[in-house]
């Protein structure tokens, strides 16, 4: 009788551990931004861009490398809110809807080279990509969900936000 227990037992924990490990990965990491190939799935909308999500505290994090794992950008957002994170080759040519490129010369410098690339989207963000003339990318990040403030259209309109986005 002891020996029955002790294997149902064991079975149930071992099932216990098998579900806690799906729950866990169901969730994306907390670790690894700003790293060329993070320890998280690559959840991009386009197979020329590499795009990794990562949690922390309420807040997502989303990562965007080009397909030689080079770091380019990254956004923070939570509740319709936006923020451009300091890292990536071109962490200066990030916008939100709360705050533009950081590095407006260069924008103003160079034509786009391609339309602008869906790299990632979900139910409350959408970030675009868009190849420059002078061989740098500009990452776009929308509020996709409705979450944020409503945009003014003179706001909208400089930063490349129409309406619908």
């Amino acid at each position: 009788m002891s020996k029955i227990l002790f294997r149902v037992a064991a079975v149930v924990g071992l099932s216990m551990i098998g579900a806690t490990g799906v729950a866990m990965a169901a969730n994306p990491p907390s670790s690894g931004l700003g790293q060329a190939w993070p320890n998280a799935a690559d959840v991009s909308a386009s197979p020329l861009w590499h795009a990794y999500v990562f949690t922390l505290g309420g807040v997502k994090y989303i990562q965007v490398n080009d397909l030689n794992g080079n770091v380019l950008g990254a956004i923070g957002t939570a509740n319709g809110q936006f923020i451009t994170l300091p890292i990536g080759a071109f962490s200066q040519l990030v916008s939100t809807p709360q705050q533009p490129a950081a590095n407006t010369q260069a924008v103003a410098a160079a034509a786009p080279a391609a339309a602008p690339t869906t790299v990632y989207k979900d139910d409350t963000t959408q970030i675009t990509a868009t190849p420059m003339s002078n061989g740098t990318v500009m990452l776009q990040a929308v509020d996709t969900g409705g979450g944020g403030l409503s945009c003014d259209p003179i706001v909208c309109s400089t930063h490349g936000i129409t309406s619908g986005n």
